[in-house]
């Protein structure tokens, strides 16, 4: 997703900048490759840029937070004309978004903290020249579009909808979003793995095609895409599932989103499917593939406890 995000802005005049320092050579690579410029420190990239999109895993959204805020606080960190703007982009739970706003009005006031969400998939550039872009969902009392500079032409380029003024709508609805379209890949996966080991596999897929179209392509479509993604999407699910329980009033029980976090952690670390990298697909690439790859992931790992 970064990565598209930053080809955008490049096509569209700005210019894109981060600290990569200590990150491995092939992100350094794809960084140069989308036009971002590589920057030596934090305090570089806070005082050159006027806006800090923070779109990482969720192991690593409260620390890049806290990179930004120890910044704020070094004597070399220069005086600005316009607040420096920190838009937290992260698949996270409207909790975790109230406390990265009680950080930031703490022990960096002079930051403006927007909370949001990315909805959809990467932005792309399209065969008539137009991009696809997802829609960036904001909230808070921080309004983009009234930030200077350039916030009314960032905000329409980033498809920005500030949807209002309280922090952690917007985490909110990425999270009730998510939990639709990355709970119903857990539950094809978990299908379609079955139907695998009873060797109905095809004979599945031939019925969902027949008698729920819809759902048929969606499976089709999101279990393919789903390999290279699955580690970063754990902590998701406890995002999904801290959601539902502090905000949506549902118990621990009650919770389908758990067992999901375990279901992506198999998918990580005990299938050849979390090898899988964005840029270098090797397998996976079909339904069929998915679900026998988790099949000999699954029997590999009752043979081990036997």
């Amino acid at each position: 997703m970064g990565a598209g995000i930053a080809r955008l802005l490049s096509a569209h005049g700005y210019r894109v900048v981060t600290n990569a320092s200590g990150r491995s050579p092939a992100t350094q690579a794809r960084c140069s490759a989308n036009n971002v410029e590589l920057l030596p420190t934090d305090l570089d990239l806070c005082n050159q840029a006027d806006y800090i999109l923070s779109i990482v895993p969720q192991r690593d959204a409260v620390a890049t937070a806290e990179r930004v805020i120890a910044v704020s606080s070094n004597p070399d960190f220069a005086k600005r004309q316009n607040p420096l703007y920190f838009l937290d982009l992260n698949a996270i739970s409207p909790s975790s978004a109230r406390a990265n706003d009680e950080l930031f009005a703490k022990s960096a006031p002079d930051i403006r903290l927007i909370d949001g969400g990315i909805i959809g998939g990467s932005p792309k550039l399209k065969e008539d020249g137009a991009w696809s872009r997802p829609s960036v969902v904001v909230s808070g009392p921080n309004d983009l579009r009234e930030a200077q500079p350039s916030g009314a032409h960032l905000a329409e380029v980033l498809n920005v909808r500030h949807i209002n003024a309280t922090v952690g709508s917007a985490s909110g609805l990425k999270m009730c979003f998510a939990a639709i379209n990355k709970g119903f890949t857990a539950l094809a996966l978990q299908s379609l793995t079955t139907a695998n080991s009873l060797g109905v596999v095809d004979e599945l897929q031939k019925h969902m095609t027949e008698f729920s179209p819809r759902l048929g392509l969606q499976m089709n479509g999101s279990l393919p895409a789903m390999p290279p993604k699955a580690y970063r999407w754990i902590l998701e699910m406890v995002e999904i599932a801290k959601t539902f329980e502090e905000d949506g009033g549902f118990s621990r029980e009650e919770n389908l989103f758990h067992p999901m976090t375990e279901i992506y952690r198999l998918v990580t670390d005990d299938t050849e499917l979390g090898k899988e990298q964005t840029d270098d697909r090797k397998r996976g690439k079909t339904p069929g593939d998915v679900a026998l790859l988790m099949s000999e992931g699954l029997q590999r790992r009752k043979l081990k406890k036997e």
